[in-house]
Order: structure tokens, then C-alpha cells, then sequence
């Protein structure tokens, strides 16, 4: 059980910081494939929690290295 609260609260830090510090990212968690079930019912498990985390940590990843190769290109042109 630990294991699972552990999980569930960095998804919850996680979603907080994406809220606060990266808002124009925020708007596409909605979005997320992995937050939409494909069963009406799903069953909620540590694995399915521990997918989403890694999804929402490549989110911010992808996020962040795109916005530095931006911040670079805009560099070389000033």
C-alpha cells in the first residue's frame, strides 16, 4: 500500500509543479492518453499508476528539452 501512496503522491507533485511552473503544458494533461481508460469501468492498479507517472515525467522531459533547443535557436539569431 505505501508503494501505491507513494505513487499517487508524486503523480499528484508532479501535476502541481506541470501546474504552476509549466502552465502552457498543463492545458494537454487533459489530453493524455494515458489519462483516458478505453474500458468504462478500468481497474486502477500500481502498474497503470506507475505508467501514468512515466508518461506525465516524458511529458515534462520532451517539454523541457524542446524549450531549450528553442531558447538555443533564438540565441543564434540575436
Amino acid at each position: 500500500m505505501n508503494n501505491l501512496q507513494n505513487t499517487l503522491t508524486e503523480i499528484s507533485q508532479l501535476t502541481k509543479t506541470i501546474e504552476s511552473n509549466y502552465p502552457e503544458l498543463y492545458q494537454f494533461l487533459d489530453e493524455n492518453p494515458m489519462s483516458i481508460p478505453s474500458e468504462s469501468n478500468p481497474s486502477i492498479n500500481k502498474k497503470i499508476l506507475q505508467d501514468y507517472l512515466d508518461s506525465l515525467k516524458q511529458l515534462l522531459k520532451h517539454h523541457l528539452e524542446t524549450r531549450q533547443k528553442i531558447e538555443k535557436q533564438q540565441q543564434f539569431k540575436t
